[in-house]
């Protein structure tokens, strides 16, 4: 499962592989129906529980207003726990845009919860209290209906659930039930958003002012910016390591947020550099244009970091700019010309 930040810093949830069988991707004023109810969209119907406690969802969180003076949650756990942990966290989609601390602090909230087999570990219409990543076990998502419980997805040791309910603060749109003994990793309803929140605003408030020195947006609306930095993942490169090569599929493009890249193209087996990249410029974008091989090897030069736009997010987010990057192509044939002598010889 993924995520970004909407308006007024609301977050906003995109389905994953196989972390939610029945997540989607809306916003609170598209869930309401006409009556005032709420509209769970593609999310399963409950059916609310006459002796469910009262919501305790009345706490907002706003990421612009945390100072981060709170002290942070930290569970002991061993050497062999928090490895395993940290396997299991890593192949979560909701945790890849963290930073180093940030995953840190995942971890040490994070407790090990034991589970028997039969044992309901979520009951449709609660108030969500915690978010579970599956370490062992087999997991029904149970949603209610008028024939009774009615399987909609099956984990198979991996993935992760309890999260809509944290994110979007609305009870439990399904059942979980332990199909066999297992172990979970639980993190608790505060400390999750926290986490996952405040990620999301740093993450967009950084790109946002880096996006807005990139002559190829410079023209873009304020909140098109928005939307691409929310889709952006940020990558670190060693002196010498290659971000891309030439001859491979095109699969994304790439800004470069800090250091330097050099960029090297092979012809007739002479490698020779034909650009330099720094800070504010950006790279891969003519593969993905031309629907074509990488057409050069970009490397870096020191330790650099770039933020990767993958080429879904790339057509669907940048087609006011493609006219721009066409004409890239004219001035990158000529770079060529100029260190390899004839266009013929390039072609």
């Amino acid at each position: 499962m993924g995520g970004k930040l909407g308006k007024n810093n609301t977050y906003v949830v995109s389905g994953g592989a196989h972390g939610t069988g029945y997540s989607s991707k809306v916003e609170e004023d598209d869930r309401r129906n006409s009556d005032g109810s709420m509209n769970f969209s593609d999310e399963p119907v409950y059916n609310s529980a006459g002796n469910r406690r009262k919501s305790v969802f009345a706490e907002a969180y706003n990421p612009e207003e945390d100072d981060g003076d709170d002290t942070a949650v930290v569970h002991p756990k061993t050497d062999e726990q928090r490895a395993r942990l940290q396997e299991r966290v890593q192949s979560c989609l909701l945790f890849r845009t963290l930073d180093v601390q940030q995953l840190a602090e995942v971890l040490d909230a994070m407790f090990e919860h034991k589970v028997k087999a039969e044992e309901m570990v979520i009951r449709q219409g609660d108030d969500g209290d915690y978010f579970y990543v599956i370490e062992t076990g087999v997991y029904s998502a149970l949603i209610n209906t008028d024939a009774g419980p009615k399987k909609v997805f099956t984990y198979e040791n991996e993935g992760n659930f309890g999260e809509l309910a944290l994110l979007y603060n609305m009870p439990r749109a399904a059942s979980i039930k332990a199909e066999s003994a297992g172990s979970l990793w639980a993190m608790d309803r505060q400390t999750f958003r926290k986490i996952v929140l405040k990620s999301a605003f740093q993450k967009r408030k950084m790109y946002e002012s880096f996006l807005e020195n990139v002559s190829l947006l410079k023209h873009l609306e304020k909140y098109e910016r928005e939307n691409i930095a929310d889709a952006l993942i940020s990558q670190a490169y060693g002196s010498g390591e290659k971000v891309v090569n030439q001859g491979d599929r095109a699969n994304g493009m790439y800004f470069v947020e800090s250091g330097t890249l050099v960029v090297l193209k092979g012809i007739d087996g002479d490698e020779k550099e034909v650009n330099e990249l720094n800070q504010g410029e950006y790279f891969g974008e003519l593969g993905l244009v031309n629907h074509m091989p990488r057409a050069a090897t970009v490397a870096a030069r020191d330790d650099v970091r770039v933020a990767f736009l993958d080429v879904t997010a790339f057509e669907r987010l940048l087609g006011p700019c493609m006219d721009i990057m066409k004409r890239n192509m004219e001035e990158y044939e000529e770079q060529l010309v100029k260190v390899f002598g004839s266009k013929a010889k390039i072609n």
